[in-house]
């Protein structure tokens, strides 16, 4: 064993026994090549989710039925543009920048949640947004704020906070709806008809399927599998469904006693697979509004350099 070899046994040691007592890696420290990638890939994703999930919801806000109902929207499409900040700042951590993972998304090496990728029709899809998108990434985020890198698990802390406000205010609209005229509830049922499906293909594919969960839980940058975490959300959603008078989209549906959870139907992954390859109902819609919203601000952009060039150059005068 040459000496260069033994130095990077004893760094991978060091680097496991850190996950391994619940220490969190920070950027300074040392990892392998995989887990950088690995983080990084997660972070990113994640980040152009929470800009990307702004579109729908950014489309209704001139339609909001009421002037209380659009000043939430505005407040949530807000804190989601937050949420992107604070994730592009964890992933240049680790040595990247925001325009290069920009361009990754534009070239379509990178990902965003596949249920972006899903028109919202009416006003009650906005409701469902909240209720259902915001509820199953807020069970799949509140483990994240234990995971072992350090700024990722740091940023999960506040955005958990803002995106249970979320997921209440999105139930908060589909009770107005479900209590409301004949019409309006059969507007909220057809909207949960449409979102529940893709909101259970949001946790990925099942365990054995993931081409990367099992890696991310030995490193604990996932603390839960994906069907944990599915199966969390079915338990808390559908007696939230039940109380507003809705039924879910699932003729298998039914609770097992002897689990003390609920049996739930097979999910559509084919669907879900044609949706990431990019051949869902909006996959280009969502990229071509972002690309030339990131062209229309490029000016923006050079300004803020140019104001920094001349602040340097008036500082070392």
């Amino acid at each position: 064993m040459t000496e260069n070899t033994a130095h990077t046994d004893s760094q991978l040691a060091a680097f496991e026994d850190k996950v391994a007592n619940e220490q969190r890696i920070e950027p300074k420290d040392w990892m392998p090549d995989a887990f950088r990638k690995t983080v990084l890939r997660q972070m990113s994703q994640h980040a152009h989710s929470e800009v990307i999930g702004m579109q729908p919801e950014g489309n209704w806000i001139t339609r909001a039925p009421t002037l209380h109902r659009k000043v939430i929207l505005l407040a949530k499409i807000q804190d989601e543009g937050g949420h992107g900040l604070y994730l592009y700042s964890a992933a240049e951590t680790l040595g990247t920048t925001r325009e290069e993972m920009v361009q990754a998304l534009h070239d379509g090496k990178a990902k965003y949640a596949s249920i972006f990728n899903y028109p919202a029709l009416t006003w009650a899809d906005i409701g469902m947004i909240g209720w259902l998108v915001d509820g199953a990434a807020i069970v799949n985020q509140v483990s994240l704020q234990r995971t072992s890198y350090g700024p990722y698990s740091r940023a999960m802390i506040r955005i958990c906070k803002e995106e249970s406000f979320h997921q209440r205010q999105g139930y908060a609209a589909t009770m107005v709806l479900a209590r409301g005229s004949t019409a309006q509830k059969a507007m909220a049922q057809d909207a949960l008809n449409r979102w529940w499906w893709p909101a259970l293909m949001m946790f990925g594919p099942h365990d054995s399927d993931s081409a990367h969960s099992g890696q991310s839980m030995r490193w604990k940058l996932k603390r839960e599998s994906n069907d944990v975490l599915r199966q969390r959300f079915v338990d808390q959603a559908v007696p939230q469904a039940e109380f507003i008078g809705l039924q879910i989209p699932d003729p298998n549906l039914k609770w097992n006693e002897e689990r003390g959870s609920y049996d739930f139907g097979a999910i559509d992954w084919d669907e879900f697979m044609q949706v990431i390859a990019g051949n869902g109902p909006c996959n280009r819609q969502r990229l071509a509004h972002h690309i030339r919203a990131q062209q229309e601000g490029q000016w923006v952009r050079d300004a803020m350099h140019a104001y920094e060039l001349k602040r340097q150059a008036r500082a070392v005068a």
